[in-house]
């Protein structure tokens, strides 16, 4: 699957600026749709070390009603999360009917850092079968599944970490276990491709996404996150919301805002 991927793909500042204010209301209107009708979405980030997952959900929820979503940054499971089942919690993260839980990192640092690292030694399929269940369990409920796997190469990476560790400001945003996984990036790269294959279903698909380029990556992102919550209205039966041109006197505001984001950008 990552070897197909495009990973030059590109877009321009002015493209991405242009199409940013509209998808944000869009998508603000079918956060309000979801709450109006009590569905839900979990919405998961994968990918590498520095390829831009915590600036994609930065962007994602720029516009969105704060009180309609929460944000879960994933580490290492406590102690008392040792002593239950795995997936616990993460069960216990699941949002209420009508919210939206999004995962920086999430369930699959199972088959990836525990895997890869020797934390856990267990019989993988049996796991992606465990994550497949669980995801199957959401979905045939009011959930809609959208999990994300951005994708930058071995190169970009040791690039963006040199960057960040070469100002002052920025280099603590790269600890030594960065650079430890860095050198193992061929073993994660088995353990990912692995993942992908044992998890892509038709309930729960893969995104993959070039992350080489900020604005191609964040605007897929959007995008898929737009088209993965139209499919959660309409495969139920539910309608799309109506189009509202009312908050377009925002644009301004909006481009204002864009040009403070894109000034971010410059980190990776």
């Amino acid at each position: 699957m990552l070897e197909n991927l495009n990973l030059r793909s590109s877009l321009q500042r002015n493209d991405f600026k242009r199409r940013l204010g509209p998808l944000r209301r869009w998508l603000l209107h079918l956060q309000r749709a979801y709450w109006h009708e009590g569905l839900s979405a979990l919405i998961a980030f994968e990918g590498w070390d520095a390829a831009g997952k915590g600036n994609a959900i930065r962007t994602l929820t720029r516009r969105l009603e704060p009180r309609g979503y929460e944000i879960h940054p994933i580490r290492a499971p406590r102690t008392s999360e040792q002593q239950m089942p795995w997936l616990w919690r993460f069960w216990m993260k699941v949002p209420p009917y009508g919210s939206l839980a999004i995962f920086d990192r999430s369930w699959y640092g199972r088959v990836l850092v525990e895997r890869v690292e020797g934390i856990v030694d267990e019989d993988w399929h049996k796991t992606y079968r465990q994550i497949n269940d669980f995801e199957r369990m959401l979905a045939d409920d009011r959930f809609v599944i959208v999990k994300f796997f951005l994708h930058i190469s071995r190169d970009e990476q040791r690039r963006r970490f040199e960057m960040l560790q070469a100002d002052p400001l920025t280099a603590w945003h790269v600890e030594p276990e960065d650079w430890h996984r860095h050198e193992k990036y061929d073993e994660y790269l088995e353990a990912v491709e692995e993942m992908l294959a044992g998890t892509e279903t038709e309930w729960a698909p893969w995104k993959v996404v070039a992350a080489t380029d900020r604005f191609w990556s964040q605007m897929t992102v959007l995008e898929t996150v737009a088209e993965r919550l139209e499919f959660g209205l309409v495969s139920r039966g539910y309608p799309l919301p109506e189009p509202d041109d009312t908050d377009a006197s925002d644009d301004v505001l909006e481009d204002a805002v864009a040009d403070d984001e894109l000034r971010e950008e410059l980190q990776p």
